[in-house]
């Protein structure tokens, strides 16, 4: 597969078609799977990790869903084109920053990732747009039973999969749900809101997973173990926690227009016209304040946007999409200047009013 085909492309969690995709990103199940008779990736020495590269990229290709997928060998990569999958959440930070041989099987749709010699030997992964866990799930199952039929899986009959972290141990699935929850954050409802999540077992992450810190306003929600309970229980402890935080998120906005238009119609309009004009602006500035506009467009505060460009714009303003989409490599500085243009051009194509504009 050819990095610069997905450059222009964008993946389906990222088009805003899914259920609840106002507040709901995505919805992702990823499974931690492990061969018999080799040691787990951290005790593996370099020809253990190449056989093991070798073993499951042979055997995933000759599976139906294989035969769909395209095989990047991650270990040869450069390091801007191994950060350009992270932040396309097709591998994990530890993934891209590990050692040795190791790849990635990717679809079309990038829904179905197969990360090689990360933590574990084999990690599945099903991102769906929107809330959609019981499709992700269903999917993922598929792929697991189909690769269970050609690889020995490390499974013991008390415990279940056996895993890298302890933690994952027995089923080895990991639920998540990024949800953007700007309105909790301005009402300083998030911390009360996290504290409950932490009390019933479930863990905040930012939007890359594990150590990631919060940008945005877009967090990742998860189980944090699953030894003790079966797939559809997991599924369901996390599913069932997501529509009370969506009317959480709901009622703020609610709050926010009833009670402080003014103030919120202000920070959209900042935000929104400081992505149109700036000369120089970072990452983490970039995520504020699309952040900002999103909930603006959603809140019919800004006309003729759509929330699937934003939704693109979160990612290709990421520094390894610039450089992808530029062509060469750039400093600090100069992929703040590039993404200011990039942005000022996204904007002046597409347009797009504040509301007391459009009045």
């Amino acid at each position: 597969m050819e990095l610069d085909t997905l450059t222009q492309s964008i993946g389906e969690w990222l088009k805003g078609t899914g259920p609840e995709s106002d507040i709901v990103m995505s919805s992702r199940v990823r499974l931690a799977r492990n061969l018999a008779h080799y040691p787990f990736v951290s005790r593996a020495n370099e020809q253990e990790k190449t056989e093991i590269e070798k073993f499951l990229k042979d055997r995933i290709a000759t599976v139906p869903v294989g035969k769909s997928l395209e095989y990047i060998d991650v270990g040869h990569l450069e390091e801007v084109d191994r950060q350009f999958l992270v932040e396309r959440q097709l591998i994990s930070r530890e993934h891209a920053d590990a050692q040795g041989a190791r790849g990635v099987a990717i679809d079309g749709l990038e829904q179905v990732s197969l990360m090689v010699n990360e933590e574990d030997h084999l990690r599945i992964q099903c991102m769906h747009s929107g809330l959609d866990l019981k499709g992700a799930w269903e999917q993922i199952n598929t792929v697991d039973e189909q690769i269970e039929k050609v690889v020995p899986y490390a499974f013991h009959p008390r415990w279940g999969y056996l895993t890298a972290c302890p933690t994952n141990v027995g089923t080895g699935i990991r639920v998540s749900v990024m949800l953007h929850l700007p309105a909790l954050v301005m009402t300083r409802q998030i911390e009360k809101v996290f504290r409950s999540l932490h009390k019933i077992q479930l863990a905040v992450r930012g939007l890359y997973g594990e150590g990631s810190q919060a940008m945005g306003d877009f967090y990742q929600i998860s189980n944090q173990t699953t030894l003790g309970k079966n797939e559809e229980e997991l599924i369901e402890q996390v599913g069932d926690v997501v529509p009370v935080l969506i009317d959480y998120e709901r009622r703020a906005r609610e709050f926010l227009i009833r009670e402080s238009q003014q103030n919120v119609h202000d920070q959209v309009s900042r935000a929104f016209g400081i992505l149109r004009t700036a000369q120089t602006i970072s990452a983490e500035e970039t995520m504020q304040l699309l952040s900002r506009v999103r909930m603006g467009v959603l809140l019919g505060l800004i006309g003729d946007v759509k929330i699937s460009d934003i939704n693109v714009l979160l990612v290709r303003t990421q520094p390894a999409h610039l450089q992808k989409l530029r062509g060469e490599e750039l400093d600090t500085a100069d992929r703040n200047i590039e993404r200011a243009r990039y942005l000022r051009q996204h904007f002046e194509s597409s347009g797009g009013t504040t509301r007391s504009q459009i009045n």
